[in-house]
């Protein structure tokens, strides 16, 4: 198992920023693809954002791509997601997954945290 627990939610306005955290433990990730998704209530789970290993590769859906941006640090056992130019449409519970294995733009995960609440007024 690996453990993963999602910080950083929120409410904002229009506009504004955050900072999303995912911290592992367990055993470590520094090997394993990373990643974040949504759901917006009454909608489908939705990919946002997936980086590899090294943090040398990242994969964004087209809704996030310019505002978003997906990082980690293997020394914290930690993955981020900075969002910024937040939108009203980027209201959901956020989710961190990692995987050790598959391509860096693959939706499945083998472990998923509980999520974090992101509520962007207008």
């Amino acid at each position: 198992q690996v453990p993963l627990v999602e910080s950083g939610g929120g409410l904002v306005q229009a506009g504004g920023s955050l900072r999303l955290s995912c911290a592992a433990s367990g055993r470590s990730v520094s090997s394993y693809r990373m990643g974040w998704a949504r759901q917006a209530p009454g909608k489908e789970h939705e990919f946002v954002a997936a980086i590899n290993w090294s943090g040398g590769s990242t994969h964004y859906a087209d809704s996030v791509k310019g505002r978003f941006t997906i990082s980690r640090d293997n020394a914290k056992q930690t993955v981020y997601l900075q969002m910024n130019s937040l939108k009203p449409e980027d209201t959901a519970v956020y989710y961190c997954a990692a995987d050790r294995n598959g391509i860096l733009g693959a939706p499945l995960y083998n472990y998923w945290g509980q999520g974090t609440q992101v509520t962007v007024s207008s």
